[in-house]
């Protein structure tokens, strides 16, 4: 399924955490806390603003970002689990 979030929106597929620490222990599932480290996959055209011109996204499909804990709304595209975050929801790009 093809998908094109609207206006400020972006499409997030979060990276998996570690399932061990570095010291070896294996986290069990019911410990691990959601990643808040995502790969952008798709944005918006970009931000409306009042005067009626638009502001073009900062980021763009590919890039890894960080993200609140609770932030955005979690879908399914093709059984896979994604989330639709506004761009003022993103808290850094991850430069590699």
């Amino acid at each position: 399924m093809k998908i094109r979030p609207l206006y400020d929106r972006i499409i997030v597929k979060r990276i998996e955490a570690e399932t061990t620490t570095k010291s070896g222990l294996i986290i069990p599932d019911t410990a691990k806390e959601k990643p808040i480290e995502g790969e952008v996959v798709a944005v918006g055209n970009g931000k409306v603003l009042d005067d009626g011109n638009v502001r073009a996204l900062e980021v763009k499909a590919g890039d890894r970002i960080l993200f609140g804990k609770y932030s955005g709304t979690e879908i399914k595209i093709d059984g896979q689990e994604h989330l639709i975050l506004r761009e003022d929801e993103v808290l850094a790009v991850v430069e590699r």
